[in-house]
Order: C-alpha cells, then sequence, then structure tokens
C-alpha cells in the first residue's frame, strides 16, 4: 500500500480503474429507477463517511477554516456535484460507456487551461495534441450513444461538459490547495460539500426521487459497490493530485474510459458504432500527445 500511495502510475492506473465503475453503477441505478441528483448524492455522501471514519479512526481531522471551507465548495460544486449530475444525467441516453469516452477528453481541456492560466508554457506537440483531441471528440459526439438508438444533440453536449469541468477543477484544486492538508481531509471536506449542496438541490426542487428507491433489489449491492469504489478512488484522488500534478491526474480519463466501454459492453450489453471506436482510439492518440507535451515542458 505504501508502494503505491507514492507512485504516480500505480495511482493512476488505481484511480482511474475505480473511477471507471462509476458509469456502469450508474447506469444499473437509472436502470432500477433512481434519479440522478439521489445517485450523485449517493455518490458523495458515501464515500465522504466511509473516508471520515478512516479519517478518525487514524486520528485525524477536517480542518474548517475560511479558506478549507472555500475550498470544499469549489470542488464540491466543480469536480463533483456538477459533473455527476451530468454524468448520470446523460447516462441513460447515451451509455454508460460512451458516456466513460467523455473522460478522455478531461487531459486535452486540462492541458489547454493550464496553458490558459500558465501554469505550462505552450509548445507546438501540446497545441496538436488538443487539436486531435478535439478531432477525436467530434468523432465521438456525431454517433451520439450506442448504435441504433441515437440521442438528442442536448445530451451529447452536456456529456462534453463532463471534461470540461473536470478539467476546471483539476486546475482550481492545483492552484488554492489549502497549505499542510492531507487528501483524505481533502476528499472527506469536499465530498461532504457536494452532498450538502445536492441534498439542498433536492430539498428545493423535489428532483432526485423517493430514497425508497434505493431498496429494490438488486440496488442495495450496487449501492455498496459504487460506495466502496467511490471511496477507494477519492482516496486515491488527491494523492495523485499531489504527486503528478494536475495534467497527469487529468489522465485517468483514459483509464476509466477504457474500463467504462469494456463493462458497458461485457456487461450492460451495450453496442457502439464503428465511429465510436474510431474516435476513441484518435482521442488516445491526443493524450499521448499531450501526455508527451508535458514531459518535455
Amino acid at each position: 500500500m505504501t508502494r503505491l500511495w507514492n507512485s504516480a502510475a500505480g495511482l493512476l492506473l488505481a484511480t482511474g480503474g475505480l473511477l471507471g465503475l462509476t458509469p456502469l453503477f450508474g447506469k444499473l441505478a437509472a436502470q432500477g429507477g433512481v434519479g440522478a441528483p439521489l445517485w450523485a448524492f449517493v455518490v458523495s455522501f458515501g464515500a465522504a463517511v466511509v473516508l471520515l471514519c478512516a479519517l478518525l479512526a487514524r486520528r485525524g481531522r477536517v480542518g474548517l477554516t475560511p479558506r478549507r471551507l472555500r475550498y470544499f465548495a469549489a470542488t464540491a460544486a466543480i469536480s463533483y456535484a456538477i459533473p455527476n449530475l451530468l454524468m448520470f444525467s446523460a447516462i441513460p441516453h447515451l451509455g454508460a460507456g460512451y458516456t466513460g469516452v467523455m473522460f478522455t477528453l478531461s487531459p486535452v481541456f486540462t492541458l489547454g487551461l493550464s496553458i490558459l492560466f500558465r501554469q505550462r508554457r505552450p509548445n507546438a506537440l501540446g497545441i496538436a495534441g488538443i487539436a486531435v483531441g478535439f478531432a477525436g471528440a467530434v468523432m465521438v459526439a456525431a454517433t451520439r450513444g450506442e448504435a441504433g438508438q441515437p440521442a438528442e444533440p442536448l445530451w451529447v453536449a452536456a456529456g462534453l461538459l463532463i471534461p470540461v469541468c473536470l478539467a476546471a477543477g483539476n486546475i482550481y484544486r492545483t492552484l488554492d490547495w489549502p497549505e499542510g492538508a492531507g487528501p483524505i481531509e481533502l476528499a472527506v471536506g469536499s465530498n461532504l460539500a457536494s452532498a450538502a449542496m445536492l441534498l439542498a438541490g433536492m430539498l428545493v426542487t423535489g428532483a432526485g426521487g423517493p430514497v425508497a428507491s434505493l431498496a429494490g433489489a438488486p440496488l442495495p449491492l450496487v449501492v455498496l459497490g459504487q460506495v466502496a469504489a467511490a471511496s477507494g478512488m477519492f482516496a486515491l484522488f488527491f494523492r495523485l493530485q499531489a504527486v503528478g500534478g494536475p495534467v497527469y491526474l487529468s489522465q485517468i480519463g483514459y483509464v476509466a474510459a477504457a474500463v467504462g466501454l469494456v463493462f458497458g459492453v461485457a456487461i450492460l450489453g451495450e453496442r457502439y458504432q464503428a465511429m465510436t471506436w474510431a474516435g476513441a482510439v484518435v482521442i488516445t492518440v491526443g493524450v499521448l500527445m499531450t501526455t508527451r507535451a508535458q514531459g518535455r515542458g
């Protein structure tokens, strides 16, 4: 475990693999009648409770200074509440695997934003990688979801907003990381803030559906699986950010997309057009180019 905790590559694979399970669990929840806001709440609240127990067991605590409260709120909105709502709302229309492919655009957007905020110097390879990634995204977007079940352009646009939010969160967390804060503490505080936002939104709008919908078989097992995956992912997520930086961390999207596509096809029986797969390959090339550009920066 200590070796994994200090290995950027190991953290990348583990975090991305756990993230890739989220669309699978999300689609199973949607098929069981659970609304997107309620499922997003389950992810954040469940992970926060598990990680808080782990933190307290180690005699740790969550600092509540004004700066940390700001960090928790901003991270919760940009990185968790909004992208999770988008993802779980889009999955029934786009498919779990297709929605997972959207994660692969996170490195491209993250590099673009890092250049904009002058965290990295632009170079020709990085710009070319961004262009290739966008080309792949256009190919994937054109297929509009599962084969034979084209989604409305609105849902495709919602899917494309997911990596934009994730990229913005990657940059923000680095720029405003509270001094002396540990990864588990930040994961707990951010997820509790996200859960509070989602709960308030459900109470005000009435969206999300009844909590009783979570009790229908086999949803209790899906809830346990999702909370376990999310808890593990968030425990490693902030550590990866500290070890690898925002652009390197964003590449969990590539691992997550691969896992999402495989499970979407193998377990959920989803089918995608050849252009979707081709677009995923093109996006991968763009990601590899941006990765190489990061190494040269």
